[in-house]
């Protein structure tokens, strides 16, 4: 029952990181009316380097299609972190509303960081 939970918290946590990326690319979610004034001059600034944003698209949808093959799983998890550090961030500084879920995200790219850790062994041996 155990895996089976983490199959599909890490299956939903992927496709929330596919469909983020892609929607670097494409626009195809509105931005919220209601957004925070700080949080819009973050992504402003973001957008104002060029290169950034597509860059962050990239990393999700790579970090996100690995994590849905279990063989590169690990390697999805680790791609993903940095960008799961800056999301804990902004949620934290600037978007607090956010706070709750991008915690949820974190709890689950840590339980499957967690479940690979035999993995990362020779990283740091």
């Amino acid at each position: 029952m155990k895996q089976k939970i983490f199959t599909v918290a890490t299956v939903l946590f992927a496709l929330m990181f596919i469909n983020g990326g892609l929607n670097k690319f494409f626009n195809y979610i509105p931005v919220p009316p209601d957004m925070p004034a700080e949080l819009v001059k973050v992504n402003t600034a973001l957008m104002q380097i060029g290169w950034l944003m597509p860059l962050i698209a990239v990393v999700e949808l790579i970090g996100g299609v690995l994590l849905l093959i279990p063989k590169f799983r690990a390697l999805g998890a680790i791609i993903i972190f940095p960008i799961m550090i800056g999301i804990l961030l902004i949620h934290a500084t600037v978007a607090v509303s956010g706070l709750p879920l991008a915690i949820i995200l974190a709890g689950i790219l840590v339980w499957i960081l967690w479940e690979n850790r035999t993995k990362y062994l020779n990283l740091i041996g």
